[in-house]
């Protein structure tokens, strides 16, 4: 039986796993923290991390360890997307959440 041999690992492997494992694990926390509270706006505001924190991380792990390219510029992109409109999402569902329960007071009727 052959014995598979292992790469030693560089130090942007390195950086790289380290900033995967950051951003699994505040996707991971924030999840389970919103799935642990009762108000709509406690979840949003539990789930800004993914979009602020969890997505560049996990897209910085994915640029390291892809290098420059073409698949890069898409990771880099998709990540600067998700960073702009993510925040803007949260805070249009809030008021969207609201507008059914109070009125609005920066509109006038």
């Amino acid at each position: 039986m052959t014995v598979p041999m292992t790469v030693p690992m560089t130090a942007a492997g390195f950086v790289s796993e380290l900033l995967l494992g950051a951003g699994v694990l505040v996707a991971v926390a924030s999840s389970v923290a919103a799935l642990l509270v009762r108000s709509l706006y406690d979840r949003l505001h539990f789930l800004t991390p993914v979009t602020s924190l969890a997505g560049p991380l996990v897209g910085a792990a994915l640029a390291i360890e892809n290098g420059w390219g073409t698949t890069t510029g898409q990771i880099l992109f998709v990540v600067l997307l998700l960073a702009v409109t993510g925040p803007v999402l949260g805070a249009a569902t809030g008021r969207l959440a609201r507008r059914g329960t109070e009125p609005d007071p920066g509109r006038s009727r």
